[in-house]
């Protein structure tokens, strides 16, 4: 079952840059054996942390390829593609290669703002041409719009809708949504410090940034989570609580690609309009490593 392929911890991959801001197939290479070997659940690959509004379609093209090649059916792959222009979505979707993809992530129409309504709308066009069963993902913090508890269920009942990455910070609507949704409904927790809390009440685990960089207790303390061991997981989780806020100081991924390059898996090179970590937190992120 796609539930089950899907619980526990996916990592939002990363795409590293050389310096001179090609993409770095080697460093991606070196990072996809970091996080399998640290025993991740699945992946997920062109989201937000992989800077996927600034990579060009061919290029997401070769990172899907690439990645497909080197994974070899060992984990389920997640891809993200979303947009504020329902039709080209669509268009896109045709023409993207999603053969051995579990799902599609697809974010909340952005900057446009559209109702609630808007919303619904777009996402039923969304599922009934992909090909492969669609994740919602709602985070507010980017899209400038939140998807309602009552959107999201409305959602829900889609043959083609099986969960939702939820980011919207709030546990309160994560609580409704846990609450009244069908059974086969899968909540992903969008926040990596609210994966745990929310396991609580039956998420099936997190898409996260932190696993980019810690793999192996992240995975473990999801597992704990699930597991219902919230005394062990938490204490895992608090480990995480000073370094985190940081990885999003300077914007998602500036942070987290100056922990991978301490850790020498890529450079922290990021592209226009973000750009790489300033010294003050680098030296920062450095003293808690």
């Amino acid at each position: 079952m796609i539930r089950e392929k899907l619980r526990g911890t996916g990592v939002a991959l990363i795409t590293p840059f050389t310096k001179e801001l090609a993409v770095d197939y080697d460093a991606l290479r070196k990072l996809l054996d970091f996080v399998l070997e640290g025993g991740v659940n699945y992946l997920v690959i062109n989201g937000t942390t992989a800077e996927s509004v600034t990579t060009t379609a061919e290029e997401k093209a070769g990172i899907l390829h690439f990645v497909k090649q080197q994974v070899a059916n060992r984990v389920p792959l997640v891809y993200g593609l979303g947009g504020n222009n329902t039709q080209l979505l669509l268009d896109t979707i045709a023409s993207t290669d999603l053969n051995g993809i579990t799902a599609l992530l697809s974010v909340s129409p952005y900057y446009n703002k559209p109702s609630q309504q808007g919303i619904y709308q777009h996402y039923v066009a969304v599922a009934n041409v992909s090909p492969v069963p669609l994740i919602l993902y709602n985070v507010p913090g980017r899209t400038g719009s939140n998807i309602t508890a009552e959107t999201t269920l409305k959602l829900a009942v889609h043959e083609n809708i099986i969960g939702i990455k939820e980011a919207s910070g709030s546990l309160e609507q994560c609580m409704y949504i846990a609450r009244h949704k069908p059974k086969d409904f899968i909540l992903i927790s969008g926040d990596d410090m609210l994966a745990v809390p929310m396991a609580a009440f039956g998420a099936e685990g997190v898409i996260s940034v932190l696993a980019n960089a810690f793999p192996e207790k992240f995975a473990k303390m999801i597992e704990l989570a699930l597991e219902g061991n919230f005394k062990a997981a938490a204490e895992l989780m608090l480990t995480f609580v000073d370094i985190n806020p940081l990885l999003y100081e300077e914007s998602n991924p500036v942070g987290l690609k100056v922990v991978l390059e301490r850790f020498g898996v890529c450079s922290a090179a990021v592209r226009l309009p973000l750009v790489e970590a300033t010294a003050g937190l680098k030296d920062r992120l450095y003293k808690l490593l």
